[in-house]
């Protein structure tokens, strides 16, 4: 009854499945399952847990059948509820093109997980072993994986809204079949665990035992190295989190995530690493099939330093962009479109709802008038009314502006400006330029105005013209 004992007591420790509690147990019919199966069964007694065993006949090999109604005939001696789903993996493969080993897993949690939920069980539990954990770990090292990925199988996790508990993780198959001979059950052996053209199945009967001879405790160091890996993983889950928390700012309106280069740059090399990974995440894309190349790329080009601006595609969608401190990440990319909004001085305000800014003017006879109006900053402007060309118009930057900035010689590219100011560029298709009749941009609110129609003393009519932003 040591067996027996174990898995109670990591049952209870990591406290999985509650009294009373609902839990589809998945039973292929192999030792690992038909062993979970007797052992929750079992301790049901004690817990008062109710089952429902879940079988998939796949349709891959002849036994299909046979197996689906052993598994059908042992629950119902042992007074269990039984569901069988029976899926055309072959088919599924022919028409998708995905390999049989994925295909087949994939429908077959489709499957427990929908009878889950008609059950109105919470809880799904699967036969996977110590055995499988390390064959996972050393296939996922040889592929070439990150810390995460030799974390290996994890014990718990919820998907579509099922908790998928894996109670024999740190049980070896010997263990299992074992159990099974103990106890006269009856089980079926897979033949196609045998065959070599599955990529698994060459890990398990050539690459492990063959490493075996190099280190007798091989499998356990696998699983002993998992554990490891999976609880310095959990730490550094929680302080990526507690950094994303700090550091990181979401911005609804557009789906961006952003943070400052400097703070990014005074986390330590994993962190950086994996802020980037969860930042991916957030923004509904499997990082995990980002790889170490990928992921070191965004890194870098937030590092360097011989461009202050950068745009790169980091997958999926999603754009990358650096603007001088500003590091931001954004799905579903669209740039800003132009704009042209006339002035029309008879009114007294104007909306521009593609840079966030409501603009106000007046039209006065008497400098005293715009006192009170607002303060003299870059966000309010003066102007001589009878040296400007009407109408005004309120627009978009165009390829080749120019301006002749108050205080300078000659005239600058308004590019120009807008680097000097450091406004990004993806920002610079959002600033408003005010345009004279004549085409002279005669103000760049918040940034620059220009020499053209300068207030003097010989000012007749005066425009004052003030922008707010909708972030203030």
């Amino acid at each position: 009854m040591e067996l027996i004992r174990r898995v109670e007591d990591k049952i209870n420790k990591e406290r999985w499945f509650d009294p009373g509690e609902r839990i589809v147990v998945a039973v292929s019919g192999g030792p690992d399952s038909v062993a979970l199966l007797h052992l929750l069964f079992l301790l049901s007694k004690r817990h008062g847990w109710k089952l429902l065993v879940g079988h998939v006949n796949h349709q891959f090999r002849e036994e299909s059948e046979e197996e689906a109604e052993f598994v059908q005939e042992w629950a119902a001696s042992l007074g269990l509820p039984c569901k069988v789903g029976v899926i055309n993996v072959p088919r599924y493969i022919e028409e998708t093109g995905d390999n049989p080993q994925n295909a087949a897993r994939e429908q077959r949690y489709r499957f427990l997980t929908s009878i889950a939920r008609e059950f109105g069980a919470r809880k799904l539990a699967l036969g996977h072993h110590a055995d499988d954990q390390a064959e996972t770990v050393l296939m996922r090292l040889i592929r070439g994986t990150g810390p995460s990925g030799l974390a290996g199988i994890p014990a718990a996790n919820t998907m579509d809204g099922v908790e998928r508990i894996r109670p024999l993780l740190e049980v070896y198959k010997a263990e299992l079949v074992n159990y099974c001979t103990e106890h006269h059950l009856t089980y079926y052996v897979d033949r196609s665990n045998e065959e070599r053209k599955y990529a698994r199945n060459r890990v398990r009967l050539d690459v492990i035992p063959e490493l075996t001879k190099y280190n007798p405790q091989f499998v356990e160091s696998l699983n002993r190295l998992s554990l490891m890996i999976r609880e310095e993983d959990d730490y550094m889950d929680r302080e990526t989190a507690a950094a994303y928390k700090r550091i990181v700012r979401s911005t609804p309106e557009n789906g961006e995530i952003s943070f400052s280069r400097k703070e990014f740059i005074s986390l330590h090399v994993a962190l950086q690493r994996r802020l980037i990974k969860l930042i991916l995440n957030y923004l509904n894309f499997c990082a995990d099939s980002v790889e170490f190349t990928g992921v070191e790329l965004l890194r870098e080009a937030i590092l360097q330093e011989r461009s202050s601006t950068l745009t790169l595609e980091a997958g999926d969608r999603i754009r990358f962009f650096k603007e001088y401190d500003r590091i931001g990440f954004v799905r579903n990319y669209s740039p800003s479109r132009p704009f042209h909004y006339p002035v029309e001085l008879n009114r007294s305000s104007l909306y521009l709802p593609e840079s966030g800014m409501s603009m106000e003017y007046f039209i006065t006879r008497s400098c005293e008038d715009c006192h009170g109006f607002g303060q003299r900053t870059r966000d309010c402007a003066m102007f001589d009314l009878d040296l400007l060309e009407l109408p005004l118009t309120v627009r978009s930057r165009l390829a080749g502006d120019r301006m002749q900035v108050l205080g300078l010689n000659g005239s600058k590219k308004v590019k120009d400006i807008f680097i000097d100011a450091k406004i990004s560029p993806r920002e610079r298709d959002r600033v408003p330029l005010v345009v004279d009749g004549a085409g002279r941009i005669i103000w760049i609110p918040g940034i620059k105005r220009s020499e053209h129609a300068v207030v003097t003393n010989r000012t007749a009519r005066y425009l004052y013209m003030k922008v707010t932003r909708e972030s203030t």
